[in-house]
């Protein structure tokens, strides 16, 4: 399972909830077969909802945090979407750019006027833009509300995607009979250095580890 935090909607109001990816995919107990779910079916939206809130009111009764939340928040009912994704390559093409940008871009702040930052989103429902305009100092304030403590993990893993067990992942892709592809492999051919004045390709017979060697057209130089 993959854990996403995002903390802004498209206007950068302040709105945390958590994105997971769920495999549906399971390894047996005897770890030679795969069990999958039934009719895509993972479990009901309003249990689940009500269990995540009691733990998550638990966990932070165990925090110096708990008295800041209003009490009118664990009154309300608590929302969880549950649907299936298919393969899931459209669910993490979602959530790829919200791990590595910020609550708005550059191209979305349009020319400021006055003590006003003016500033574009799109609308999620018409799927246009929408154009709104805010103090400066409002807009600062939305803006470092998204910036997480030092340390903070944004995406977190679980199960066989965690790092330690690596051998599960391993055994599930076997079952599987995937081919994994090696992304790091490259076709580049490694650069040849050829001599200056003969152009003949030139051998190696020492190498350095210092941070930056001399300039090429220095090392090349031909002599007076």
């Amino acid at each position: 399972m993959i854990g996403t935090l995002q903390t802004w909607t498209q206007s950068m109001a302040y709105h945390p909830h958590i994105h997971y990816i769920i495999p549906g995919i399971a390894l047996s107990q005897n770890n030679k077969s795969l069990l999958y779910p039934k009719n895509s079916f993972l479990m009901h939206q309003k249990p689940m909802a009500k269990l995540f809130k009691g733990k998550f009111k638990d966990a932070l009764k165990k925090t110096n945090l708990y008295g800041f939340i209003p009490p009118f928040t664990w009154r309300k009912n608590w929302v969880a979407d549950v649907e299936p994704v298919g393969n899931g390559l459209a669910a993490l093409k979602y959530l790829a750019p919200y791990l590595f940008r910020v609550a708005i871009s550059n191209k979305n702040i349009l020319p400021c006027e006055k003590h006003n930052i003016n500033f574009r989103y799109k609308d999620r429902k018409t799927k246009k833009f929408e154009y709104t305009s805010l103090p400066a100092t409002e807009f600062i304030r939305r803006f470092l509300q998204h910036t997480l403590p030092k340390g903070f993990q944004k995406i977190r893993y679980y199960g066989f995607l965690t790092t330690k067990n690596k051998s599960q992942l391993k055994k599930i892709i076997s079952l599987l009979n995937l081919q994994i592809p090696n992304i790091y492999k490259t076709k580049e051919k490694p650069f040849t250095f050829y001599c200056p004045d003969c152009g003949n390709k030139m051998t190696l017979i020492y190498s350095s580890n210092r941070l930056r060697g001399p300039p090429l057209i220095i090392l090349f130089k031909k002599a007076a």
